[in-house]
């Protein structure tokens, strides 16, 4: 199996993909944390990607190096979380998300992760592999 937490841990900004009404929407967003195969990220209530999310909670979410020697790829189901103790961890560790929401309880403050249903790499000597979950 890989050890695609690594991945995210070094490359943390990606580009994930969601459904609108419309079609696939990408966005640049910026990955929290992982643990027990659940991929954390934070928006606002006030944002279009909380909406979306609601109603389709399929998306996908790319990240690489600078020199795209391994390209990951991690998808599955959008779960939302309310949780204190998370939301403490990420204002904690991300001064910048910390300036915007100041505290936990801030009504707008979303937390959601990906439960990882399949991660799928991509580098030039391996080709394609796809990991199920």
């Amino acid at each position: 199996m890989i050890d695609y937490e690594s991945i995210l841990k070094e490359n943390p900004n990606g580009v994930l993909a969601t459904q609108n009404g419309k079609g696939v929407q990408t966005r640049v967003v910026q990955y929290l944390f992982s643990e027990d195969n659940k991929v954390y990220f934070c928006t606002s209530s006030e944002k279009p990607l909380y909406e979306q999310l609601q109603v389709n909670p399929g998306v996908s979410f790319c990240t690489y190096p600078q020199n795209f020697s391994q390209v990951l790829s991690v998808n599955g189901s959008v779960v939302f979380v309310d949780e204190t103790s998370l939301k403490t961890r990420v204002l904690d560790e991300n001064p910048q998300i910390k300036g915007i929401y100041k505290l936990p309880e801030n009504p707008v403050f979303k937390m959601f992760y990906i439960d990882v249903e399949e991660v799928v790499t991509f580098n030039h000597s391996e080709g394609q592999k796809i990991y199920k979950f």
